[in-house]
């Protein structure tokens, strides 16, 4: 089964980022959830990181706010895909966060998603258009949530 790793600095994260765990079980996504700080457990964020492929995660959706490393320090760790979520958790509004992740070095790549509700489900969705290019059950039932989407 396709698993998708939602890594989030803070446990204060867990609600906001619910939808996206949501959208990837709707599509038969399993979904593995971990709290790291980059800060705080960057040995842990590292270990996670380079052990995912082997635990069979297959892309990461990394949220973070503030300076938002997160995304960016998995990303280092792993040739995995990394779609980084900004979040508004200072008094930038997400904005400081947003720029964090989209300010990646060239050759170390992080998708970003726009900041807030948004973002986290539209990082839900890219997941599952990504494992749909190896998944074709994934990839019909995307295809379906896009044609429903295009009748409402």
């Amino acid at each position: 089964m396709p698993k998708v790793a939602i890594v989030m600095g803070s446990k204060s994260d867990t609600e906001m980022m619910q939808p996206a765990v949501e959208i990837l079980k709707g599509f038969g996504i399993e979904c593995d959830i971990a709290v790291i700080s980059a800060h705080r457990t960057p040995d842990k964020a590292r270990d996670y990181a380079k052990g995912a492929r082997e635990r069979g995660i297959e892309v990461i959706i990394a949220a973070a706010g503030g300076a938002a490393h997160l995304p960016g320090v998995i990303a280092s760790w792993t040739t995995l895909p990394v779609i980084g979520v900004p979040l508004a958790s200072s008094e930038l509004k997400g904005v400081d966060a947003l720029y964090s992740i989209v300010q990646m070095p060239g050759g170390i790549p992080v998708a970003c998603v726009s900041v807030g509700s948004w973002g986290v489900k539209n990082a839900a969705y890219l997941a599952a258009e990504i494992l749909g290019l190896k998944y074709n059950s994934i990839s019909e039932a995307y295809e379906k949530y896009r044609t429903d989407l295009a009748r409402s």
